[in-house]
């Protein structure tokens, strides 16, 4: 599996995650959403993303987005 599909995935789950502890615990949880999702909005624009250095320094094969 690439960088690229790794950051995808990890962002969903942590969205869909704190969505729902939005839901079950306290609202506050959606800043967490909302800052995976200004995260990746910045890693749009700029191509920068902590996460993917991260798995580039694993080993994990890059895919297009994160070269």
């Amino acid at each position: 599996m690439s960088i690229d599909r790794l950051v995808f995935l990890l962002a969903g789950s942590v969205v869909l995650v704190a969505s729902i502890l939005a839901y079950v615990a306290s609202p506050y949880w959606l800043v967490l959403s909302g800052f995976v999702g200004l995260n990746l909005m910045q890693a749009s624009i700029t191509g920068f993303c902590p996460l993917a250095l991260i798995l580039k320094k694993f080993g994990v094969e890059p895919g297009a987005a994160f070269k």
